[in-house]
């Protein structure tokens, strides 16, 4: 019994740690919902939802989103036909 519970811990944390190696990262410093900056109403509240880990400034804000996610996620979708952002090319130097 006691082997079928280590085993099942460490499939269960292997598959944690697999599973934050492919989390996005959060690309803002306010709340996906209310635009507050983050840190403003306390500790932020962080989830991952479908690889994507999304920042609030607090609980109610989470409930907000939960409603309809698709709705905030798209502030923080790339921008189709978004150009790159390309290093300035150096000057030659004059001769």
């Amino acid at each position: 019994m006691k082997t079928n519970i280590i085993t099942f811990i460490i499939a269960a944390l292997a598959t944690c740690v697999a599973s934050a190696a492919e989390v996005k990262p959060y690309p803002s410093d306010v709340c996906i919902v209310s635009d507050n900056k983050l840190g403003s109403m306390g500790k932020p509240v962080t989830i991952v939802h479908n690889g994507q880990e999304v920042k609030f400034c607090c609980k109610p804000c989470v409930a907000k989103f939960n409603r309809n996610p698709e709705k905030y996620l798209k502030k923080i979708a790339p921008k189709e036909g978004a150009a790159k952002e390309v290093a300035p090319k150096k000057e030659e130097p004059k001769k």
